[in-house]
């Protein structure tokens, strides 16, 4: 299971820092802790944004989608809630996060191809198809969406839980990690989507922990 806390949001200018406390639970915080940073590691250093907000939301090129989302009805937000439970339950990876991958990736929109022909909700690469084992259809949401988790839980399972290495590993690779001694790559796409990806999580976690209404 993915551990870790983080105070505040708003993530986009904010420099990240990780500590482990004593019952190996890992945190996260963007506010430079007080006292100084002895025991906190910092990964993420943050860098202005440059560009359009279009350029920004997808890294740096409109999207360069050969099948760019359509899809822009508001219910699209909440059709696939019970298969991203299923593969939270399946694969112990919180919900709000799959959530976050989705939205950032294509907008909940389930035909998007990018123009390295990820495809669906969760952009799964035709590589991740094979090493995911994903059978059928990949632009079905649900076999989009179980491979697309599937993949946060290899990338967890490597990096020992930690949310931000999982979430940059989504982009960059694991391969990108480990070149550059499991820190976050200083890719500049790479660390705008950590931060969109992030800004999402926290989000819909929020929103999760508010009380509804009867």
């Amino acid at each position: 299971m993915l551990v870790v806390g983080l105070a505040g949001a708003g993530l986009a200018t904010a420099d990240v820092y990780s500590f482990t406390d004593a019952d190996g639970v890992v945190h996260f915080t963007n506010i430079k802790p007080r006292g100084g940073t002895a025991g906190w590691k910092k990964v993420l250093v943050s860098e202005p944004d440059k560009g359009s907000k279009a350029a920004a939301r997808r890294g740096g090129c409109e999207r360069c989608d050969k099948v760019p989302a359509t899809d822009h009805s508001p219910e699209r937000f909440h059709r696939y809630d019970a298969f991203i439970a299923e593969a939270s339950e399946l694969y112990r990876i919180p919900v709000p996060l799959i959530r976050a991958v989705i939205k950032v990736e294509s907008d909940y929109d389930a035909k998007v191809v990018s123009a390295m022909d990820c495809k669906g909700l969760m952009q799964v690469h035709p590589a991740v198809e094979i090493d995911m084992g994903v059978q059928g259809d990949v632009f079905d949401p649900r076999t989009n969406i179980m491979a697309g988790t599937r993949l946060l839980r290899w990338l967890a399972n490597r990096v020992d839980g930690d949310l931000v290495l999982t979430i940059a590993g989504y982009h960059a690779g694991l391969g990108s990690l480990a070149k550059f001694g499991y820190t976050v790559p200083p890719y500049k796409y790479t660390r705008q989507y950590l931060k969109m990806v992030l800004d999402r999580y926290y989000q819909y976690k929020t929103e999760d922990a508010r009380p509804r209404a009867p």
